[in-house]
């Protein structure tokens, strides 16, 4: 009996010694300081990505009227709440072709969370504070991150296999050329540079907190 269980139990202990890493990536400007809210991609060379076994879910909230965060990258099929913290009421759109929507005037939770069932980037503002944006990256590859304000970002468990990596940034000047990468089964560590300007925030303009 032990002989005949052994060929149906290698596999499964095989499978249990898959390599895996973690990627670690400084995103910097060309004068070499570190870019926050940086998405870093790391995109399969053959093969078609994993699609998540559920759908994924996040949350951009409007609190001392911004969007925050001001940033977010998610895989293409995830829902995404805009929860309002605020004491005055928003009016969320976006004009971007992956994701045309509106949630107009309102407080609190909207009753539905909006699905990026489509890969690209998507703007989105307030029509009642000009002031207010925020962005949305929305990829087919589940390994992503987003920089910290120290520029760095970490992609734990990659399987292993050849890869390309980039970076992407709501405000680059052009996109950056990919580089390709082996993983094995220790981390991989590299600097990337991406022609970019970091975030300034916009002035409130409106004075009267109460006017919406």
């Amino acid at each position: 009996m032990r002989r005949a269980l052994l060929p149906l139990l290698l596999p499964a202990a095989l499978a249990g010694t898959a390599c895996a890493a973690t990627v670690e990536v400084l995103v910097q400007t060309p004068a070499g300081t570190p870019l926050a809210d940086a998405a870093v991609l790391v995109e399969p060379l053959a093969g078609t990505p994993p699609r998540p076994r559920t759908r994924g879910h996040a949350a951009i909230e409007q609190r001392g009227r911004e969007f925050i965060p001001w940033m977010t990258v998610v895989q293409t099929g995830t829902s995404v709440d805009f929860p309002n913290n605020d004491t005055i009421r928003h009016h969320v759109y976006s004009f971007s072709e992956p994701k045309r929507f509106e949630i107009k005037l309102y407080a609190g939770k909207p009753g539905q969370p909006v699905v990026f069932d489509r890969p690209g980037q998507v703007d989105i503002g307030c029509n009642i504070h000009d002031w207010m944006e925020a962005h949305v990256l929305v990829v087919d590859t589940p390994y992503f991150a987003r920089a910290g304000a120290d520029g760095r970002a970490a992609i734990a468990n990659v399987p292993a296999g050849r890869y390309r990596v980039r970076p992407w940034h709501p405000l680059q000047k052009a996109g950056a050329v990919p580089d390709e990468i082996e993983i094995g089964d220790a981390p991989v560590r590299m600097t990337l540079v991406l022609d970019a300007r970091a975030r300034q925030p916009k002035p409130h303009t409106e004075d009267d907190p109460d006017r919406y």
